[in-house]
């Protein structure tokens, strides 16, 4: 199959963490489909365009078997809400102009993957244009997050959103949700038929964790990296309103006694305050780090004792799973998750860590000083979260569930 896929945020080769979507579109590559990608020139946790975007709208580039045409976001981006407004609607736009008249040749399916929301219009009005199926991706249930976390408060903006929402439901082919939650809500509360709906998941790199697993040179690491004799409880991800990290330094203040150390590895428009706001109030045993490249990233995991899924405590997140809570299980780390509902039944049936309630300080406190008494536990929860995520989160076998489903919305067109 010919696929386009509109990701805004599809990451560049030297870009630091990792993306289910620059996985998927290699795997696919791989087996011998074609992988055309519209994405944007800013990264969600980026301050500005890199120097080769400047002054430009479009610019082709080549990922491996992937081509990639970067579309125009505004770099008023990370600046204000109205800028990141204004940088969702700039890359709509930009995406649109070059899906009708910068690409060539014919496509069997375009994919859209949201947040954000907006971008689904983009889809929908190519794949009416060039004539084919349009399958959209729910990875966040908006605009009800950005309600729940206080980020998006006009009610004339929330209205358009709930309506452009709702007609790209009515308008897609196929749908794929992330989590159980996502399905149940699409399907219960948004009316969304179940026929149309599927649920491929996040999933787990095991290609670079086993690799790891069997050459990482544990000590070394640790002592080269200043975590020797510490008890690192790791996070990996977005430094946002939306995670709430200044939960992870009141639990840093409490086990100050103690020699656990958190590592927050990382960007985002809060991560500024966070840090300004540790200092401030000296706590010493939480560490930041800017974002590192995807092998790095599992190392400073192997490395640790436990890795930390952390959201704001709203019920909306209560129906996400957390990309990074994989990432810890192909590590064979126990998860600390400070999420609740399906990320919390996540962790508890695949036995692989404990639950924290969000912005708890006390409950942070009383759990980890049980891990710091029971070093078994961190071994036997590991191991048991490895083998759930082998049994039913590997990226490969989604993968190939994915491109199936792709492939029977194009069969039926």
């Amino acid at each position: 199959m010919n696929i386009l896929l509109i990701h805004q945020y599809f990451l560049e080769e030297d870009d630091p963490g990792g993306s289910r979507w620059n996985e998927f579109s290699r795997m696919w590559t791989d087996n011998g489909h074609t992988v055309t990608v519209l994405g944007g020139m800013m990264h969600y946790n980026g301050k500005e365009k890199r120097p080769e975007y400047k002054g430009k709208y479009y610019v082709r580039k080549q990922q491996g078997a992937v081509s990639v045409l970067r579309c125009h976001v505004s770099e008023a981006y990370n600046k204000s809400f109205i800028g990141r407004l204004w940088g969702y609607f700039s890359f709509m736009f930009s995406a649109l102009y070059g899906g009708l008249f910068k690409l060539k040749g014919k496509y069997d399916v375009v994919i859209v993957t949201s947040p954000p929301l907006f971008v689904g219009i983009t889809g929908y009005l190519i794949s009416l244009f060039r004539g084919m199926p349009f399958v959209f991706e729910v990875r966040d249930l908006w605009p009800e997050s950005a309600i729940d976390t206080g980020v998006l408060t006009n009610k004339m903006i929330i209205r358009l959103a709930f309506w452009v929402e709702g007609f790209i439901y009515r308008k897609a082919t196929l749908i794929n949700v992330l989590t159980p939650a996502f399905y149940d809500s699409l399907r219960d509360k948004k009316g969304i038929v179940a026929q149309k709906l599927i649920q491929i998941s996040n999933a787990a790199d095991f290609s670079l964790s086993e690799k790891l697993l069997q050459e990482f040179d544990r000590e070394t690491f640790r002592k080269a990296h200043d975590l020797d004799g510490k008890f690192v409880i790791t996070y990996v991800g977005a430094h946002g309103v939306a995670n709430h990290l200044e939960q992870l330094l009141d639990a840093g203040e409490a086990l100050a006694d103690t020699n656990v150390l958190f590592l927050l590895i990382g960007q985002g428009m809060e991560k500024e305050r966070i840090m300004t706001l540790a200092k401030d109030r000296r706590i010493t045993n939480v560490r930041f780090l800017d974002s590192v490249p995807k092998a790095e990233v599992f190392r400073y995991i192997l490395a640790s004792e436990m890795g930390a899924s952390v959201l704001k405590r709203v019920d909306t997140f209560k129906t996400v799973y957390s990309n990074k809570t994989f990432d810890y299980m192909s590590c064979k780390k126990p998860i600390l998750m400070a999420i609740d509902g399906v990320s919390r039944k996540l962790v508890e049936d695949a036995g692989a860590g404990v639950y924290v309630e969000p912005e708890n300080k006390s409950e942070y406190d009383r759990i980890i000083r049980l891990y710091l008494n029971d070093p078994d536990r961190l071994i036997r929860e590991g191991e048991s979260g490895y083998r759930y995520a082998k049994e039913n989160f590997d990226r490969e076998v989604l993968a190939a569930k994915y491109i199936a489903h792709i492939g029977t919305v194009v069969r039926q067109k």
